[in-house]
């Protein structure tokens, strides 16, 4: 961790592209961590920076719509706001209703963190300052996401595992990388 953050430090002395803000992107698989080290990262930066965090689950359509051109518009109104300095709103997906109910505002800001699946898309890595892939086993991942949100959501995480996979590699994700680490 010492060394990405340094690392990302410097990075944040060069020119951003996304008009004044650093985008930091943190994609893999579920259950790989993704979460824990955006809000880990979002403390160290936040020492020096204005940070902001979006978690992708809030903008995913549900299981069967989450990795759509849906999201892709949506993280493409999001930057292209930011990008000129403006205030950025996205959607919120409520799971236990099963629909978008509320918004959620990104203030300008120094630095913004986009973390889950998807979140190093190709359309996000136009805008990117760094992005981190996180490696994980399927079956440790897997493992994790039911430890941690219930046994009952299996059938539907075995159904993600599959789109996640699919969605890597559509958009080289792992490969167009800066940082890959590994989670075991």
């Amino acid at each position: 961790m010492i060394d990405l953050t340094l690392a990302l430090e410097e990075l944040l002395t060069t020119t951003p592209r996304c008009g004044n803000t650093h985008v930091i992107a943190i994609d893999g698989p579920a259950g790989a961590g993704k979460t824990t080290l955006s809000n880990e990262l979002s403390l160290f930066l936040s020492l020096h920076h204005k940070v902001e965090i979006i978690h992708l689950d809030e903008m995913y359509a549900g299981w069967d719509l989450a990795l759509t051109e849906t999201l892709t518009q949506s993280l493409s109104k999001v930057l292209e706001a930011i990008c000129v300095g403006n205030l950025a709103t996205h959607p919120i997906y409520n799971w236990t209703l099963a629909q978008f109910d509320s918004e959620r505002q990104i203030f300008p800001c120094d630095v913004l963190i986009i973390e889950g699946v998807g979140s190093a898309q190709k359309l996000v890595r136009e805008f990117t300052t760094a992005t981190i892939w996180l490696d994980i086993d399927p079956q440790t991942g897997l493992s994790r996401v039911l430890d941690r949100d219930g046994k009952e959501i299996e059938d539907q995480m075995n159904r993600w595992q599959i789109r996640e996979t699919e969605h890597f590699r559509a958009n080289s994700t792992r490969e167009n990388a800066d940082f890959i680490l590994s989670t075991i």
